[in-house]
């Protein structure tokens, strides 16, 4: 009995089984102006991000000096931590709703909250309502980033799966451009009161969501996710459409076939916590240690420095607040170009190498720019360029960690793996890291802020180390291939 095309029954005995070629339908599509909607609809959360967070170190001085709040600049670190913690909550509460009740439904959710927390960033009346806002702000994020990157990597073709993954999560960095941009306007006295500036940024940055909101209705449920909740029929008839679309935009011309057979399923609702463990901590215990491990170095590395660079730039080099935004904006670009240039190399070169090279350039490159700051040697333009350069490598190994924490457990838990690992991650490189450095800088040590970058470094470099002992082969595989869905059954 078929009870839709790509879903097989396999007779009374086994109505519990179904059979379904959603996967190789979804790898085998040409790129089309269905992915180019999926990429811009939910990638923009990335874009969303970098602008709240280069807002945050861009309007960092003039926070500092805002008659209203006056934050110092631990308050203000302390600020960053709580944008952090709140993406840690947010990504692991929305992470595993993502998992159970559909990747569509957690993009309006967390995209609403978001929306909602930074305009009340903007309005917020002291350093405690500052903080509180930043940290509902971060977890609409958090719980963007499980529910977006899994259903980017699960409706991208395999063979592309890598680049775009890397070039959308790049795409904070255009973000940070615009948010370094606007601060230009925004904190210019002879535009804007800075006061006035400052807030209105963060009550712009949620009003873009509408924008938002509105792209992403004409976007489809994940038919994987249909697929591995036992709704075969449905994941059928929304294949159908996507490659319908598909077809349409190629002028009638006939789709290639799939690129691999299909799989034997076991039907199934959701699933439990303990399997989540299982999967972690018994059948891919290596593919665990690796996700922590390049989760935790790059996140304190860039919330560290990202947050922090507006306050170095004014109490060591003496940059006035409103001029900021030029020096953080080709660190932006050069963050925007490392992804988008680097990102085939992953598909062709391959994850492993490439992730190991990414990450131990950007240590080492990083650890020489912390000496020569250090050592007074580098002007604030001079120290922008350096910035640039380790991070265009940086942006790309941040990049791969997403990708890597997707691609490396079963479908069933790809959401709530992603919001684990960006939630452990994020906990013991990236929370720590702005309230450290916040406290660094108000110290006034040129060399206590050298060390910082130095542990940074360090920590970049142990990720380069464990890529390449505990990295795996990804590139131009089917997510299935990668790591066996728990609900697949062997076949005889």
């Amino acid at each position: 009995m078929r009870d839709a095309r790509g879903a097989t029954g396999r007779g009374a005995g086994a109505a519990d089984h179904f059979e379904t070629d959603i996967p190789g339908r979804l790898d085998r599509l040409p790129w089309s102006r269905f992915h180019w909607r999926v990429v811009i609809a939910l990638g923009v959360t990335w874009v969303l991000d970098g602008l709240e967070v280069t807002l945050a170190g861009s309007l960092a001085a003039a926070i500092h000096e805002s008659p209203s709040l006056g934050l110092t600049p631990t308050q203000i670190g302390l600020a960053a931590s709580a944008y952090l913690l709140g993406a840690v909550l947010g990504a692991l509460g929305f992470g595993w709703a993502t998992d159970r009740f559909g990747r569509r439904r957690l993009f309006f959710a967390t995209l609403l909250l978001y929306m909602v927390a930074s305009v009340a960033t903007g309005l917020s009346w002291n350093a405690w309502s500052f903080a509180l806002f930043r940290g509902l702000t971060g977890a609409g994020i958090g719980g963007e980033y499980a529910a977006v990157n899994s259903a980017i990597q699960e409706l991208i073709p395999a063979r592309l799966r890598g680049r775009i993954d890397l070039a959308v999560n790049g795409t904070f960095w255009a973000g940070a451009a615009i948010g370094a941009g606007a601060s230009l306007v925004l904190l210019d006295p002879a535009v804007i009161d800075p006061e006035i500036g400052w807030r209105a940024a963060f009550v712009i940055g949620g009003l873009l969501g509408v924008v938002v909101l509105l792209m992403r209705r004409a976007l489809p449920e994940s038919p994987r996710w249909l697929m591995l909740h036992g709704r075969p029929g449905a994941a059928d008839r929304v294949m159908q459409a996507i490659e319908h679309s598909v077809v349409a935009g190629r002028g009638g011309a006939a789709l290639p076939p799939p690129t691999h057979g299909p799989l034997t399923m076991r039907r199934r609702r959701h699933t439990e916590l303990r399997e989540v463990a299982h999967a972690m901590l018994r059948l891919h215990p290596r593919r665990t240690v690796l996700g922590v491990t390049l989760m935790a170095c790059q996140a304190f590395c860039y919330n560290a420095l990202g947050f922090t660079y507006a306050l170095v730039l004014t109490t060591f080099y003496g940059v006035a607040s409103r001029e900021v935004g030029w020096f953080m904006l080709p660190f932006a670009l050069g963050n925007l170009c490392g992804p988008l240039v680097l990102g085939p190399l992953f598909d062709s070169i391959g994850r492993r190498p490439m992730i190991a090279l990414t990450y131990g350039l950007s240590g080492l490159l990083m650890a020489l720019t912390a000496l020569a700051f250090g050592a007074g040697l580098l002007s604030a333009w001079q120290q922008t360029a350096c910035w640039t350069v380790v991070f265009f490598f940086a942006s790309a190994a941040a990049s791969s960690a997403y990708l890597t924490v997707g691609e490396a457990f079963p479908l069933e838990i790809r959401a709530v793996a992603i919001a684990l690992f960006f939630a452990f991650g994020t906990a013991i490189g990236g929370i720590a890291g702005p309230a450290l450095f916040g406290a660094l800088i108000e110290g006034g040590s040129r060399g206590g802020v050298a060390a910082g970058y130095g542990l940074a470094a360090a920590l970049m470099l142990l990720g380069a180390v464990v890529a390449w002992r505990l990295g795996f082969a990804a590139e131009g595989r089917a997510l299935e291939a990668v790591t066996r869905p728990l609900s697949a059954v062997p076949r005889d």
